[in-house]
């Protein structure tokens, strides 16, 4: 990183990583402390709290699922104690839904994994006026269709009729659609 981008990170370099994958956590707290940040890290929802209530830091990283609940829980409490910090939440899981939970809630923005620590500075550090630049590997349509009808039927708490009723769709074949992996 060159020195005019560790200029950007402002008076307060502090930043929170908050996930269950110990190497993970310890790989992108050391590539994180080389681009200028102050990391403290957290492995679990409890931890992430706590560092956040008593500390609550500038920057925070965190993953969406933790073996001891969900990070966005972390998120309002940094959102709460520091409602000028830059969250970014990372997941293996990658989601539209919890992608929109995790911006409603306060998030800056939204990396699945694996993310590198390029990706999670240049999240950290945009300003939000410019797009984004489009994605190396973009989602397929297939792949579109099926994140929506995977939303209808979780906000249906997982009724296949209902879910069926609200997009439209005879029941058998949603059946077959949910059954099925997810497309690429």
């Amino acid at each position: 990183m060159a020195d005019d981008e560790l200029k950007d990170l402002g008076p307060d370099p502090t930043l929170l990583i908050v996930d269950d994958d110990e190497p993970f956590l310890r790989r992108l707290a050391k590539a994180m402390e080389k681009r200028g940040f102050q990391t403290e890290t957290a492995d679990s929802v409890a931890a992430g709290k706590a560092i956040a209530t008593a500390r609550p830091p500038a920057y925070a990283v965190v993953d969406l699922r933790l073996e001891d609940g969900n990070g966005l829980d972390v998120v309002e409490i940094l959102r709460e104690k520091r409602p000028d910090a830059k969250i970014v939440v990372l997941t293996g899981y990658g989601a539209i839904a919890t992608a929109v939970a995790a911006v409603k809630i306060g998030a800056t923005d939204y990396l699945s994994k694996p993310a590198d620590a390029n990706d999670v500075t240049a999240a950290l550090l945009s300003n939000g006026e410019a797009l984004p630049p489009p994605p190396e590997n973009p989602m397929s349509a297939d792949r579109v269709r099926w994140e929506h009808i995977q939303r209808v039927y979780e906000q249906c708490d997982r009724n296949v009729s209902e879910t069926a009723r609200r997009l439209n769709m005879h029941r058998r074949t949603l059946q077959r659609i949910l059954a099925k992996r997810s497309p690429r």
